[in-house]
């Protein structure tokens, strides 16, 4: 599905967490909590680029700290779902986070969550670690992933 991805205005944040509130698997945070990672993080839109241009379809979020780049939320709207729209919003993150400079980029994701595992190996995130019982409803374990690189 053809999208644009670009940085994340504060005017994409009520779509931002209209979409993160439909995801009961994303990490819910507060208007005021992406408005600070717009202006302080990375924050990637990914718009239809149809006749509906525009529409958001997904985004992507990381903290960037002292060289290390943390993923907080991938996430897609429903609708927009197994059309690779958050394939290309990692690349793109794992593009820029190359572009300056970066020397890892770290997430965390449930241990059941396979279609993201497998996404972030596609793109060569690696297990480095896990976090034992780190999510409730339901308990499970963390995975932890990186994608180091060579400088």
């Amino acid at each position: 599905m053809p999208v644009v991805i670009r940085s994340a205005s504060l005017n994409h944040v009520p779509a931002i967490l209209a979409i993160e509130q439909q995801a009961p698997g994303a990490t819910h945070w507060t208007v005021e909590q992406y408005k600070k990672l717009v202006g302080s993080g990375v924050v990637l839109v990914a718009e239809e680029a149809t006749e509906e241009a525009g529409k958001l379809c997904g985004f992507v979020c990381a903290k960037v700290i002292a060289g290390e780049w943390e993923i907080e939320n991938v996430v897609v709207a429903a609708e927009f779902l197994r059309r690779g729209i958050a394939n290309q919003l990692v690349r793109e993150l794992i593009q820029r986070a190359t572009e300056e400079a970066a020397s890892a980029i770290l997430l965390e994701v449930r241990e059941s969550n396979l279609p993201a595992r497998r996404l972030y190996e596609k793109h060569g995130f690696r297990e480095v670690g896990r976090r034992r019982v780190y999510y409730k409803g339901p308990l499970e374990d963390a995975i932890i992933y990186a994608l180091r690189f060579d400088r």
